[in-house]
């Protein structure tokens, strides 16, 4: 039988240990959610707030690296009209005063935010806030550049590892350092069928790299989140919308504030009820054992006659 990941080292992201004996890192994935506004990314981040979430997640590409060229001048129906899915990148892309806004404002709330680098300029550009951590997706991993840039940085790597083979990963852990290093099991499809979580897969991860191990999920229900957590996942990272029928790419994958908030809540819950594993009889259990079990009562008896 599988017992709960375990892994006696952490991470530091900001002032929170991440690790297996630690509460479990809780982000909101707010991604491209904001469809390039900045209110908008400010009303996710109180949810998120609300929610009682460790960190906001952001992204951050350079349109002109990540657009395929073949791609750039496709037409595409957005919010703002018909425009080229180069334009619509470009319209997407919070730059220096979006986050700065986004910085300042989370600092007032009390929460991180970190985001994830496409690529190596985006790395460049997250440097200048001080973010608890460098997010690098699934998408990326095999891209070496990008993760040797990421090491070099200093800061803690979260590295999602959906569409990934073992072999590839190890790959990619080779190019990090280890001891700033958090893997995220993920499974790359939006929505993922429960069918294809595999959270197993976890263990699979903790057996093969001595990192701590969290997971990245996409599903459309909340259950399976709360399962990878009991499982011990150390980092759990959802997509936050205000509204799953909203525009956007990522809306219909993703959790809405009242759903986030319960899904926080079961995690909590459950950490709580693991407890530590020693078999003791609990004060709140002593008064029952008095009138329910026949031996104790029976002693008392005697005591009063």
């Amino acid at each position: 039988m599988k017992t709960r990941l375990h892994n006696p080292g952490f991470v530091m992201l900001g002032e929170r240990k991440v690790g297996h004996d630690q509460p479990a890192y809780i982000a909101a994935e707010i991604g491209i959610n904001h469809n390039g506004d900045v209110n908008l990314a400010k009303k996710l981040i109180d949810a998120a707030s609300l929610a009682g979430c460790d960190a906001v997640k952001f992204q951050k590409r350079t349109p002109e690296l990540c657009v395929p060229p073949a791609m750039r001048d496709v037409m595409r129906e957005t919010p703002w009209g018909m425009m080229t899915y180069m334009e619509y990148r470009r319209r997407m892309e919070f730059g220096v005063d979006a986050f700065t806004a986004i910085d300042r404002y989370c600092a007032e709330k009390g929460i991180a935010w970190f985001a994830s680098a496409w690529d190596v300029p985006s790395i460049a550009f997250l440097e200048q806030f001080n973010s608890p951590c460098l997010k690098i997706p699934s998408a990326c991993l095999t891209e070496d550049e990008l993760l040797i840039r990421a090491r070099a940085t200093g800061r803690p790597v979260v590295l999602s590892t959906g569409m990934s083979t073992i072999e590839q990963i190890w790959h990619a852990v080779k190019l990090l350092d280890p001891t700033r290093l958090v893997l995220l099991h993920c499974t790359s499809t939006y929505p993922c069928p429960p069918a294809e979580l595999n959270l197993s897969a976890m263990y699979t991860l903790a057996r093969e790299f001595n990192v701590p191990i969290g997971y990245s999920g996409h599903e459309s229900g909340l259950q399976t989140t709360v399962a990878a957590a009991t499982l011990g996942a150390c980092f759990i990272e959802r997509h936050l919308t205000l509204d799953r029928a909203m525009w956007g790419s990522d809306h219909a994958a993703s959790v809405e504030p009242g759903g986030f908030s319960r899904m926080v809540r079961d995690i909590r819950v459950v950490e709580t009820a693991m407890g530590d594993g020693v078999k003791r009889v609990y004060e709140s259990e002593i008064p029952v054992m008095k009138r329910l079990r026949r031996d104790v009562a029976f002693q008392n008896v005697a005591k009063a006659g």
